[in-house]
């Protein structure tokens, strides 16, 4: 492997690169230590040191870190990991370690992040978010369905009808499709948003 690029990333830390792809980030301290200079060579040995010791150590210290400040899903962690330039076999080590700690745990994340937003949020919504926080699919069902006896959609667009709504007047066509479109946006279903409408209605 040979050593292409050195690119300063901080006054300490810089990018390395081998055989022309980013490979991981180094002090400047490591860079002496290691002899590692631009177009020389980077031995099997070595490479091995600093991936599977250092950096692999590094990578899961920055993993601690960063669940100290926030909870955060797997798929989440490893692209933090990702932007801090850790290899990838640096970061599955971590990812690893945490999770055998339970200090990340998908299925616990999907529950409790189901349980905060069920009152402002359908189905749909929630489903597409905890997918965009690169929770599994089949995670992001069993969460769900678990879930699904303590929520209520309708109950929950009534609810946050009333919290919108100052007038007790009937609702406008002009405001009924402002609030359909909002309750869409939110994850409810067409015929969960027009069933409470009807209701309303009804009520008039």
């Amino acid at each position: 492997m040979i050593v292409t690029e050195i690119k300063p990333v901080t006054k300490q830390k810089f990018q390395i690169e081998l055989d022309r792809q980013p490979a991981f980030v180094l002090y400047k301290g490591e860079l002496s230590r290691y002899h590692i200079q631009k177009d020389e060579e980077l031995s099997e040995e070595i490479y091995r040191e600093l991936v599977e010791q250092v950096l692999t150590k590094r990578a899961k210290l920055r993993a601690m870190h960063l669940l100290e400040k926030m909870d955060r899903t797997k798929g989440e962690l490893r692209k933090k990991l990702e932007q801090g330039g850790y290899p990838s076999i640096a970061i599955e080590a971590a990812l690893d370690y945490v999770e055998s700690f339970h200090y990340i745990d998908d299925a616990r994340y999907a529950a409790r992040y189901i349980e905060f937003q069920k009152g402002k949020k359908g189905r749909a919504r929630l489903k597409m978010e905890l997918l965009q926080r690169g929770i599994a699919g089949e995670i992001v069902a069993r969460a769900l369905e678990e879930a699904e006896e303590g929520m209520d959609a309708k109950d929950t667009i009534r609810q946050m009808l009333q919290n919108k709504r100052k007038s007790k007047e009937p609702l406008e066509e002009k405001e009924k499709q402002r609030l359909y479109g909002f309750f869409m946006r939110k994850g409810f279903s067409s015929s969960e948003i027009l069933s409470v409408f009807r209701e309303m209605g009804d009520k008039e």
